[in-house]
């Protein structure tokens, strides 16, 4: 018999690497560890158990899924429970060969490709130039606002003032004007 053969079977399927191998042993022994202390007879146990074990992507080898797709047979066949409400199991491998490195989808953290980062960087370099923009309307505004003739809250007291310094001197002059009128009559009314 073939000592590669014997290392790299585990469970009825033989696998590629020893990697691959051992790590559906642990499965394995996983697996004997939770039919020694599991309840039959309790379902809400063993639906708590094969959630948890889905979400923490207990299992990935073919043994470790074949012992899901045990529970979710035995869970769907229990009275109340409907195929929608039992969680699929989720295969962690494309077809092609291929494993992804990526952990439970569920709580994976999205890695951006670079045309996501790239977007990321046009967005906060506009984000950037569009808030300077706003401080410079912003500041000219002011600066709109201090230097207009017409009052608002950044000028009234200036504007008022200037206003009523104003309207002194245009009443001066007038005071000014009248009495070298009444002068003028004066003068006239006397010589008369």
């Amino acid at each position: 018999m073939n000592t590669e053969n014997t290392t790299l079977s585990v469970g009825g399927y033989r696998f590629f690497t020893e990697k691959d191998a051992r790590l559906a042993q642990a499965e394995q022994q996983k697996i004997e560890y939770l039919e020694a202390r599991i309840d039959y007879s309790a379902p809400e146990s063993i639906r708590y158990i094969y959630e948890q074990t889905i979400q923490e992507r207990l299992f990935k080898t073919p043994v470790g899924l074949r012992y899901l797709e045990k529970l979710r047979s035995y869970l769907l066949e229990q009275p109340g429970m409907e195929p929608g409400s039992v969680m699929d199991i989720p295969l962690y491998m494309t077809f092609d060969g291929e494993l992804r490195d990526h952990g439970n989808p569920a709580r994976e953290r999205v890695t951006p490709s670079k045309k996501e980062k790239e977007r990321e960087k046009n967005r906060f370099t506009l984000s950037v130039i569009l808030n300077v923009l706003l401080v410079m309307a912003i500041c000219a505004m002011f600066y709109i606002s201090f230097v207009s003739e017409q009052p608002n809250i950044v000028n009234y007291e200036r504007v008022l003032t200037s206003k009523y310094a104003s309207w002194e001197q245009e009443l001066t002059q007038r005071e000014e004007l009248i009495r070298e009128k009444e002068r003028e009559l004066k003068i006239n009314a006397d010589g008369n």
